[in-house]
Formats: structure tokens, C-alpha cells, sequence
């Protein structure tokens, strides 16, 4: 399967607001995308292909790119921390075919962003070459996690997981532990947890196999275990880590996880730009 073979951006725009209306008009990204993907019947190799620059996975970045759009034509709107929002326009755009759906965004979106860091994407260039790729300050900074040494990787989720109130992390011998990269211990109120992590740096997708031989890894020695992967997860491995009668896998994908290190200012900086504005009224008044 190529890149040529996948959906245009576009073409997501129906299938991410029907998404969201299933789940009752809000929706987070992860779950936006695994009904997108299911409801596209996208084989698991559409997910492994990435931007030949390495830049991140094509089919999650177009539909982030069809969220965008949609956002800037008033069809969605944002819910904060990552949810998504029908709007009542969204719920009325169900009913347009495909067409009507890309004309009406073409002549009443602004250029969008994908990140607020970046600068836009202009609406025509988007409509005429949606094979166009699109790189924002996460791909920037996945490029930087993928091209890391395996265990300076592993020492960052080490950083990552003390910053976020583990203790006790550590890292496991080099020649590797039965798939376990690391432990540490959340500690919660009264209570705590220990758990068992593993660390994928990732282009392409991590199926539910690799779900599953990590906790086979962790049977007998923890309830609870973390995934953290430069790429994404299939439907499938989200399926299989929250299965039933298993014990629960907590999973974060490359957006997640560049999202937490600039949370937490772990080689990311936020920079505010000085806005200047001059007020004539005040010199009229001299």
C-alpha cells in the first residue's frame, strides 16, 4: 500500500463528523480517529505508512487536518483537553454529500492552523495538493524523540514519569527485561501502584500484538503497565489494552506524549510574543 492509495483529506471530513455524532456530539481525538478508521475499513497497513520525511503517520495527520477544517468552518468546536464539539451547523452538514461538504468549507474557512506555533495553511493550496505535508512543532519534535538513542529515549520517559509523580523509576538492565523497559511507583493519596513500562519509538502504528506480549511480560509482577511510543496506537491495541478480565494497559501516542513534555517543560519552551499597539486616543488627549 502507497501513500497515493490512502484517503485525501477531504475525504475524512464526513466520516469525522459522523464519528462524533455516534458518540453523542463530543469526542475525543483518539476515539475520533479509531471510528474514523473503522468506519473507513482502513486496512492496519494504511496505518504504518508515514511521510517519507518521517514526520509522523499520513492517516492520523489528514484527519487532524480534516478536524481543522471544520473547526475554522464553525462545523466543530474545540471542548478543551483534546475534546471535540458538534456544533448545531455540524449536525446540519450530516446531511450534505461530499461535495457540497468541501465546497461549503472552501469559500467560508479562514486558513487554518494545526498549531497555533505554525503558520497557516492556505486554503487553496490545501484544496488543490491534499498529498501536501504538513508539519507543525510536534512533527518537529517527534523527529527529535525518533532520532534519540533507545535508552537516552528510555532515561526521558524515566524524566517524564518522576516529573509526573512516579517515584522509585527505574530503568531496566540494557539487554532488556522481557519487553519491560522500566518501573516506578504512582503514588496516589493513600495508595499506590506499581507499574511497568516499555518504550516504542515508533513511526508507524503499534498493533494489539504488541499489546499483548507486553502483558504476558508483566503477568505476575504488576496490575499495571504504561506504553509510551513516538507513533500511534491501532483500534485494535486500544481495544485490547482495556479488555476485559485483562489487566489494564495505559497507552501514550507520539501527539500525547509531546503534548506532556511541553505540559511539563521537558526540552520544550513556550515562548510568548510581545504584541505592541498604539493608541492614538491617548496622544489626543495630551
Amino acid at each position: 500500500m502507497k501513500i497515493t492509495d490512502l484517503p485525501k483529506y477531504h475525504d475524512f471530513f464526513h466520516p469525522v463528523l459522523e464519528a462524533i455524532e455516534k458518540a453523542g456530539g463530543s469526542s475525543s481525538l483518539n476515539e475520533i480517529n479509531d471510528a474514523v478508521i473503522e468506519q473507513m475499513n482502513l486496512p492496519a497497513e494504511a496505518l504504518d505508512i508515514i511521510y517519507e520525511s518521517g514526520n509522523g503517520v499520513v492517516v492520523t495527520d489528514r484527519i487532524s487536518w480534516a478536524r481543522s477544517y471544520l473547526k475554522g468552518a464553525d462545523l466543530l468546536e474545540s471542548g478543551g483537553r483534546g475534546i471535540w464539539l458538534l456544533t448545531e451547523e455540524g449536525r446540519k452538514a450530516l446531511q450534505w454529500d461530499e461535495n457540497k461538504l468541501k465546497s461549503h468549507i472552501a469559500s467560508v474557512t479562514k486558513p487554518v492552523k494545526k498549531s497555533s506555533l505554525q503558520s497557516t495553511l492556505e486554503q487553496d493550496e490545501f484544496l488543490q495538493n491534499p498529498d501536501k505535508e504538513h508539519i507543525d512543532w510536534r512533527d518537529e519534535l517527534l523527529q527529535v524523540l525518533r532520532a534519540m538513542d533507545p535508552y537516552a529515549f528510555e532515561r526521558l520517559a524515566q524524566r517524564l514519569l518522576r516529573a509526573s509523580g512516579f517515584v522509585k523509576v527505574e530503568v531496566t538492565a540494557k539487554s532488556g527485561d522481557g519487553g519491560i523497559d522500566g518501573t516506578g511507583i504512582l503514588q496516589l493519596s493513600l495508595m499506590s501502584f506499581h507499574v511497568l513500562f516499555q518504550c516504542k519509538r515508533y513511526q508507524g502504528s503499534v498493533g494489539s500484538g504488541a499489546i499483548r506480549d507486553f502483558r504476558g511480560a508483566m503477568m505476575g509482577r504488576t496490575d499495571k503497565g504504561l506504553i509510551i511510543t513516538t507513533g500511534t496506537f491501532s483500534p485494535d491495541a486500544r481495544r485490547e489494552a482495556t479488555r476485559d478480565g485483562a489487566p489494564p494497559i495505559d497507552l501514550i501516542d507520539g501527539d500525547a506524549l509531546c503534548d506532556k513534555l511541553k505540559d511539563l517543560s521537558l526540552g520544550v519552551e513556550t515562548k510568548l510574543v510581545e504584541k505592541v499597539e498604539i493608541n492614538p486616543d491617548w496622544f489626543n488627549q495630551l
